[in-house]
């Protein structure tokens, strides 16, 4: 059974404008219920849905145009006319061998395409094909058995365009007996990804749905109260898409529509939390002897402030990536904000004046009945009384507790990040058993190589020097192989690696990881560190270099996000502090409250990065999933010390601190499991897309709210109010003074 909630918090009180606010809710209940189906009726009429808005290639858009790599590859194009890498690859694979003619055929046909004699392909403007007959190519771990052909695309076209076109060539041009394996690359990964999430989306939506109706329909043994939290989360997804999408397209931002099941779970999670408070204090009104109206507008007097306070806290803590450089975070920041202030208008006025029509009819076929202490669950009341009424046990708990979740967190020292696109996909789509064929035929890196592009006065005729850089540059940890000046024939090196003017020359780098993983990462940002003196050891000391290629890319988006870590993470603990000491009206408590969630938080984290470790070896964790996940994690943790530790400062108005705790956090705690179980399920089953990024979101934040609600929340949280004591409240000396009014074993004497 859900317990009863806190009586009206002394901290913000259902003062008068509370109880004004509710009376006029409930009084103008048809017309509040009326506003929000219109409301989204009106959305899905004449706003556009989230994906027509711009922005649904994934993080195209979001890549500063000045990136260093970016520049470095708009500049080989200026020189040589046309780009040395390709984001979207056609792999052809004989494991007993590609003949002579399949691979005369596939030269043939990257000629003929680049001679322009192709047509109605689309938007294709170039190929470059590599084999690895006799295992020449730089990096190649077989010989005469894959073909990879790079092709060429103009700005523009979107990445579900490019993979078509690169799927029509395949089509029109190679026959089964030409062994095309499919189309690979950073760019139809992307695709892919899109693809995945529209086709996964309906069922996470199913599935989040399912577990909510279980959830909430066993905690209130209920069979509407789940169903009113279907029609107010339906009202709040359809609005907020809709209002996103149009927001996106009239502002042309960049849409986060590739997170739209992050949305999706945030939303319903958010919104169910605040199903659970609503009931929990409608029935303990209506179990008291109120009536229908009463009882909706004592809860909501009662709760409305403190849900209030806690969406804003939610709210707040996601604004923190507003403060960050990057533009992804910048993006996604907004979207999380509008999804919580959606969710939290409806929550404070839809509720109640859907409590105020339905009444006891929420809880059919039960009837409430008051939850006194012989009816709460002694899984919640017995340790919290064992941890409120002995020191010692509240010292061990608190260690126990902290010394467990430094341990979890200890793989956070040893956090990577990645930007995979290919490597994230499940194992058998097209795009990554193309890839693998690729991979098997030369090496991890061959699907993006890293370009290094080098400039300087008459460098083309310095032919020794490039050699020895390329000699170089091969030696590096991590690089597969190198192709540069002196590889191929001196007829193909023109144009090809040297430019005409002579003036620049480039290398194709191979590396041993997947690009945009870990790994990769980690060699490229060698390869700039060490750059400048290979340079001069080679003596082409008087030249300048610069790379670019994916993995040079991903490592300037994982810099910017390692530099933001910083501010957002200054800017989410004050935003939380701030909201938890405006509303305990303590700093003390709010201090050790939110190092509680950090520590939370930090175990959460270092479980994901171990376990994902374990599971894909240098991919890392894709760059933002930490950050949004920290940023969440930390909200609703100050969500749940709004509601736990507010209602132990209500019942210390009349007891000691002690039995206070004893007394309310039992209570608290089951309604805050509620709650926090429904929103662990939202975000837990984003699993369901099978793609990487989203089952380390979903891991990391799954972690971390069962971490929250059945460490910190049911434990922790008691064990440190107990410790510290009347102190908590600080700077004020309330609990002191009515510690003294109750002496040894009293309630304290205070007025009611």
């Amino acid at each position: 059974m859900v317990p009863s909630p806190p009586e009206p918090s002394e901290t913000l009180g259902a003062g008068s404008f509370a109880e004004a606010f509710a009376r006029l809710l409930v009084g103008l209940r048809w017309w509040v219920i009326a506003f929000w189906v219109s409301a989204a009726v009106a959305s899905l009429t004449f706003l556009p849905a989230l994906s027509e808005a711009k922005g649904g290639d994934g993080l195209k858009g979001l890549l500063p145009s000045d990136t260093p790599a970016v520049q470095n590859e708009i500049r080989s194009v200026e020189i040589f006319g046309f780009p040395l890498l390709g984001r979207t690859a056609l792999v052809q694979r004989n494991p007993d061998g590609l003949s002579v003619y399949d691979q005369a055929r596939t030269v043939t046909n990257a000629v003929a395409l680049n001679r322009g004699r192709y047509e109605g392909l689309g938007p294709v403007r170039g190929a470059l094909p590599i084999l690895n007959t006799f295992g020449l190519f730089p990096s190649s771990s077989e010989r005469d058995t894959t073909a990879v052909t790079y092709l060429f695309f103009p700005p523009g076209p979107s990445f579900s365009r490019q993979a078509e076109s690169a799927r029509n060539y395949a089509k029109r041009f190679f026959s089964p007996r030409d062994d095309v394996v499919g189309v690979t690359g950073s760019v139809p990964a992307r695709a892919q990804q899109g693809r995945i999430i529209r086709d996964n989306l309906p069922l996470v939506e199913l599935a989040t749905l399912t577990a909510i109706v279980l959830i909430v329909g066993i905690s209130f043994r209920s069979v509407v109260a789940p169903v009113l939290a279907l029609c107010v989360a339906a009202l709040a997804y359809v609005i907020t898409l809709r209002l996103s999408g149009f927001l996106a397209v009239e502002f042309g931002v960049a849409s986060p529509s590739e997170l739209e099941p992050v949305v999706v779970a945030l939303l319903l999670g958010v919104v169910t939390d605040y199903v659970v408070f609503f009931c929990s204090a409608l029935r303990h009104e209506l179990a008291d002897g109120a009536i229908r109206h009463d009882a909706a507008r004592a809860a909501t007097a009662q709760f409305g402030p403190i849900v209030g306070v806690a969406g804003l806290a939610v709210a707040a803590g996601t604004a923190s990536l507003l403060v960050a450089g990057s533009a992804f975070f910048k993006a996604l920041g907004p979207a999380l904000i509008f999804t919580v202030l959606i969710a939290l208008c409806m929550a404070i006025t839809l509720l109640p004046a859907l409590m105020a029509v339905l009444g006891r009819a929420i809880f059919w076929p039960t009837r409430p009945f008051t939850a006194g202490p012989a009816h709460v669950a002694r899984a919640f009341s017995a340790p919290v009384s064992w941890i409120a009424h002995r020191r010692r046990s509240a010292a061990f708990t608190a260690l126990g507790c902290s010394a467990g979740l430094l341990i979890l967190a200890l793989p956070l020292l040893r956090l990577e990040l990645g930007v995979s696109f290919v490597g994230a996909l499940p194992t058998d789509t097209n795009v990554r058993r193309a890839a693998a064929a690729a991979e098997a035929g030369f090496a991890p890196g061959i699907l993006s190589p890293t370009v290094v592009v080098v400039e300087g006065e008459d460098i083309a005729s310095q032919r020794r020097r490039l050699a020895r850089l390329g000699e170089r540059l091969e030696e590096l940890p991590g690089v597969a192989g190198v192709l540069g000046p002196g590889d191929p024939p001196r007829r193909l090196e023109t144009g090809l690696l040297l430019s005409g003017k002579g003036d620049a020359a480039r290398y194709l780098v191979v590396l041993d990881d997947a690009p945009l993983g870990a790994g990769a990462i980690r060699t490229v940002d060698l390869l700039a560190d060490q750059l400048p003196g290979l340079l001069s050891r080679s003596g082409l000391r008087e030249a300048t270099a610069g790379l670019a290629g994916d993995s040079a890319t991903a490592s300037y988006i994982v810099a910017q996000t390692e530099r933001d870590l910083l501010r957002i993470g200054v800017a989410a603990l004050l935003a939380n502090l701030l909201m938890l000491v405006v509303f305990l009206r303590a700093v003390v408590a709010a201090l050790y409250l939110l190092a509680a969630s950090v520590l939370s938080l930090a175990a959460s984290l270092g479980l994901t990065t171990w376990v994902f470790a374990q599971l894909n070896p240098g991919e890392g964790l894709t760059f933002y999933v930490p950050f949004a996940a920290a940023v969440l994690l930390l909200a609703f943790g100050s969500d749940y010390n709004i509601f736990g530790v507010g209602h132990v400062w209500d019942e210390a108005r009349h007891r000691r601190l002690q039995d206070a705790i004893a007394v309310a956090m039992p209570r608290t705690i089951k309604a805050i499991t509620a709650a926090g179980l429904a929103l662990a399920a939202s975000f837990g089953l984003l699993a369901i897309v099978p793609i990487q990024s989203f089952r380390q979101l979903a891991f990391a934040m799954f972690v971390g709210i069962v971490l929250d609600v059945f460490v910190v929340r049911s434990l922790l949280m008691p064990a440190l109010l107990k410790l510290v004591g009347p102190a908590s409240a600080w700077p004020s000396r309330r609990l002191y003074r009515l510690e003294a009014e109750a002496g040894p074993g009293g309630s304290a004497r205070h007025p009611q």
